[in-house]
């Protein structure tokens, strides 16, 4: 059974653009009066699900063999693995249960299925995922490259053609992310402690390995989560207790010390709340609070140090 857990996720972006904007000429999403680049809870979705595609997970939120295909052709495709009769139209509650062992997205993020059970009048069925991720924002001013122009060269022998077009990108953005898990709707997804494990090594590995053309150069560099002992209670967003980065020339992972005090003070007030704190740090990612710098286990003082538990990724 799984508790309720905050989390924190942190990467950073240099010289890519981490979530281009198909209403603004697929610019980085901005809050341009604050300087803040955003990064939808979408985009890192996806990360993962193509993370769990690449490992052989079944996913729901996906195009099989590359082909669109609409809610009711993906379900009806998973389920020609059904060993029965199926009934789109009236499922039991067994056969939702097997839908749902299938995929793991659903299980994790949930989904709005056009399916209906024996006992349901409705037209689909919702399920509410027991994970969930705010938009993600940057912790430091982030700024745009100011050339963007990029041209493309076909030619042959007899025709030569040159194209122009706008690539746009950041020159460094620390990208933090707040989310949570449900324990009560795990159980109604039916995830389970491995799904979290699986989560979490997709947290730290999808990234890098499912970079593409506009998106080298990001990087996993931090990530909590903060496991209670009561499905009645959460923190909530952990990025509060981070100061923001004011340093407008930002250009590298070296240019700053992230400070964790105000955070490591609000885990000691609720430390009776907390069964575990489980943890990725990447080591060129510098962090701080009042003890002095260097891991997390050394700057996270006595009273945290028992309830540290470093993932093994």
């Amino acid at each position: 059974m799984l508790n309720n857990s905050d989390l924190l996720f942190i990467y950073d972006a240099k010289l890519t653009n981490p979530n281009g904007d198909a209403d603004d000429e697929n610019k980085p999403r901005m809050d341009y009066e604050t300087s803040t680049n955003l990064v939808s809870d979408v985009r890192l979705k996806r990360y993962i699900r193509d993370y769990l595609v690449d490992r052989g997970f079944e996913v729901f939120v996906a195009q099989p063999e590359g082909k669109v295909v609409t809610a009711t052709q993906r379900i009806e495709g998973i389920f020609e693995k059904y060993d029965g009769n199926v009934n789109l139209n009236k499922l039991t509650n067994d056969q939702i249960g097997w839908l749902l062992n299938q995929l793991i997205d659903v299980r994790l993020f949930g989904a709005t299925m056009p399916i209906k059970s024996a006992d349901s009048k409705g037209s689909s069925i919702t399920f509410t995922g027991p994970v969930q991720f705010s938009w993600g924002y940057s912790l430091n001013p982030a700024i745009l490259v100011e050339s963007n122009t990029i041209t493309s060269r076909f030619s042959s022998e007899a025709d030569k053609a040159t194209t122009m077009g706008k690539d746009y990108r950041l020159y460094y953005s620390l990208i933090a992310f707040s989310g949570v898990i449900s324990g009560n709707r795990a159980k109604h997804t039916k995830m389970n402690e491995n799904d979290l494990n699986v989560l979490e090594e997709a947290l730290i590995k999808a990234i890098p390995l499912m970079a593409t053309r506009s998106k080298i150069g990001q990087y996993p560099r931090l990530y909590l989560r903060i496991e209670y002992n009561s499905n009645e209670f959460l923190i909530g967003d952990l990025r509060d207790y981070i100061p923001r980065i004011e340093n407008v020339n930002v250009r590298n992972i070296t240019d700053y010390i992230l400070d964790l005090e105000q955070l490591k003070t609000v885990l000691e007030r609720h430390i009776d709340r907390i069964n575990s704190i489980s943890y990725w740090h990447h080591d060129q990612l510098q962090i701080k609070t009042d003890s002095g710098s260097g891991t997390l286990e050394n700057i996270m003082g006595d009273k945290l140090s028992s309830k540290l538990k470093k993932l093994p990724l």
